[in-house]
C-alpha cells in the first residue's frame, strides 16, 4: 500500500498524519499510530502529544506497582486519545512479548496489561516504547471517511519515527516523509 489517501487496503501499522485544517482540536497537528484496521473500524494511539498532569512514577504509584529502576523517571506519559483516557497502552519494539501483545508491524507492538509496566519500572520491558493513556478509534467507514474529507494523510511508520524523534518534531517529520511541507496545503479538499 502506498502512501496519500488511497485507502483500498487497511491502514493497521500506518501513521495517520494531521491536515493542517484539522478540525478537531483534540487531533490538530496529531500523528496517530494505527495499531488495528478493519472493516468493523479503527484503534491507533496518538504518538506526538505529553500528558503533564501525570508522570510515570506517579502512575505506578496509583497501579501499586514497585519503582526501583532509577531511569523511570525519563519516561514520559503521552495522551494516546480521547476515547477510555484512564487505559494505558505501550506502544513498543518488538523485543518484548506475552500473551496479550497485540504484534501490529515487523517492529512494532503493542501492550495493554500491567506486566508490562511491572517490567519497565524494574528497568527491563521493551527497549523503544510509547507510554500512552486512551486511544483514538473509529467505527467502521468513519476513518476512511476522514481521509476523504481531507482530515488525514497517510504514511509509513519506522522506528525512529515512532520511538526516537522528540514529540514536538513528529508531525513536521511525517509531513517531511510524504515530500512536502504542511504550510503548502489546503486545508479544503480538492485545493493544494
Amino acid at each position: 500500500m502506498g502512501e496519500g489517501i488511497d485507502t483500498g487496503d487497511y491502514l493497521g501499522g500506518k501513521l495517520l498524519v494531521a491536515m493542517p485544517g484539522m478540525r478537531d482540536p483534540r487531533f490538530s497537528q496529531s500523528v496517530v499510530y494505527i495499531c488495528a484496521h478493519n472493516k468493523d473500524g479503527a484503534m491507533g494511539l496518538v504518538i506526538n502529544r505529553l500528558i503533564d498532569s501525570i508522570t510515570f512514577p506517579e502512575l505506578l504509584e496509583q497501579l501499586g506497582i514497585a519503582r526501583p529502576a532509577p531511569t523511570i523517571e525519563d519516561i514520559q506519559v503521552h495522551f494516546g486519545g480521547p476515547v477510555e483516557s484512564s487505559r494505558g497502552f505501550v506502544l513498543h519494539s518488538t523485543d518484548f512479548s506475552n500473551e496479550a501483545t497485540l504484534h501490529v508491524d515487523r517492529g512494532v507492538s503493542v501492550t495493554a496489561t500491567v506486566d508490562v509496566l511491572e517490567q519497565i519500572a524494574i528497568g527491563e520491558g521493551p527497549q523503544s516504547r510509547i507510554l500512552a493513556l486512551g486511544y483514538a478509534g473509529w467505527r467502521s467507514g468513519q476513518l476512511e471517511s476522514e481521509i476523504l474529507a481531507n482530515g488525514w494523510l497517510h504514511v509509513d511508520a519506522d522506528a525512529d519515527l515512532l520511538f526516537d524523534t522528540d514529540c514536538e518534531d513528529k508531525w513536521e517529520q511525517a509531513f517531511s516523509r510524504l515530500g512536502f511541507a504542511p504550510e503548502l496545503l489546503s486545508g479544503e479538499a480538492g485545493h493544494a
